[in-house]
């Protein structure tokens, strides 16, 4: 979608970033064994309610500044926008009219995983338009990898070396046959695992081992997700980027998901993704069946 004439494309915004993510995704790899983690950011009853960790609070105020620097009249929703210094310089923090670009960032996406030493974190950051997702960008420092996607152009591939123009289109053959269910999911795991292999975030995440989580789905660790609700910042973005990819992504019942203007708290609700037309079609299936039971 064509933006207004001051806003800066999508792809320079990625390109303008990247040297600074990269530096970010360094920094988090660096530190990732001396982390010191503050108190608990949330209430809750599953293992990801409880991480907060300077590298959170550190890469969100680096890239604060440097958008800041670099593009002083966006609008920018940091996950951490409540604890950093530069939040109030911002244009906004919300979602603006078509073409005036909402710019996110996830710090460390799967805080858990980072906090307990695993490599399968993420640095995000996504640009968000009135009508969908324009651009987003993920960084796997530990795997020396990320990932992007432009809107209508695909999701590429390319190491923490790479420029963006250097990526390749990601292309995933014979991803494995499993699917991811959000925590809020697990009551319908068992219903699920009748059909497909099935890992369940809430009961099955391990601090020793290291189990596939959405982000599974950019190297086809999962071949499928199914989520309750899914951020901008990080789990809507992901899907969005398997979309561009070449899966298949829906609401429940198999309608394209609603455009961001019409969420609410930066989120998606009721969301299926899948390597196939055929497995969306029986996710599809058993949600509208769990729904109607």
């Amino acid at each position: 979608m064509t933006a207004s004439v001051s806003a800066p494309l999508p792809k320079d915004i990625l390109s303008e970033l990247l040297p600074f993510l990269k530096v970010a995704g360094a920094y988090a790899q660096q530190i990732q064994k001396r982390i010191a983690i503050h108190p608990d950011k949330y209430d809750g009853d599953h293992v990801f309610a409880n991480a907060l960790t300077d590298a959170d609070l550190s890469i969100q105020t680096f890239i604060e500044v440097t958008l800041l620097a670099k593009f002083p009249d966006v609008r920018f929703y940091g996950e951490e926008y409540e604890s950093t210094y530069n939040t109030k310089y911002f244009k906004a923090i919300d979602l603006g009219p078509q073409g005036d670009y909402l710019i996110t960032l996830d710090p460390i996406d799967g805080t858990r995983y980072y906090m307990d030493g695993h490599p399968n974190y993420l640095v995000m950051m996504t640009v968000i338009n009135a009508d969908g997702f324009e651009a987003a960008i993920a960084l796997s420092p530990a795997r020396d990898r990320y990932y992007y996607s432009l809107r209508d152009q695909g999701t590429f591939v390319g190491s923490m070396s790479d420029n963006l123009d250097q990526c390749q289109p990601l292309r995933i053959e014979n991803p494995k046959e499993k699917i991811v269910l959000g925590t809020a999911l697990s009551p319908i795991a068992d219903t699920v695992r009748k059909h497909y292999p099935v890992i369940d975030l809430k009961t099955e995440y391990s601090s020793k081992v290291p189990v596939p989580p959405i982000n599974g789905l950019l190297t086809g660790e999962v071949s499928g997700v199914i989520l309750a609700s899914a951020q901008f910042i990080d789990t809507a973005a992901l899907a969005w980027m398997a979309k561009e990819m070449g899966y298949c992504l829906t609401t429940y019942d198999g309608s394209p998901l609603p455009p961001p203007s019409a969420c609410e708290n930066y989120r998606q609700s009721e969301i299926i993704v899948s390597a196939t037309p055929e497995m969306q079609q029986t996710l599809i299936q058993i949600m509208q069946s769990v729904k109607a039971s």
